[in-house]
């Protein structure tokens, strides 16, 4: 089986030497794809998308307190704890 994927976004992809088939579960558990002639597979399970979720809600998280932050130090509202931060870096110099 030869694919070829010349666009990363999967717009343009080719496979030769088999019909390929996607399984789905119903529980959505895990999805899978096969080859019918290579008897290749790839399996994915649940634990992809809820990390997929969880790095989004990362994201978004952290969009936000970065704009609460900068919407603090542009108003002159923003107090640096000079203490919080020298024990931060002493901390992570000892690796504690």
């Amino acid at each position: 089986m030869k694919v070829t994927n010349q666009n990363l976004t999967g717009a343009s992809t080719t496979a030769t030497g088999g019909a390929q088939e996607i399984q789905r579960s119903g529980s959505g558990s895990s999805s899978s794809a096969t080859s019918g002639a290579g008897g290749d597979s790839v399996e994915f399970s649940s634990t992809l998308g809820t990390l997929s979720r969880a790095m989004e809600s990362y994201g978004s998280s952290r969009q936000s307190a970065v704009q609460s932050l900068a919407a603090q130090y542009q108003s002159g509202a923003y107090q640096v704890d000079s203490a919080a931060i020298s024990r931060g870096m002493v901390s992570e110099a000892l690796g504690a």
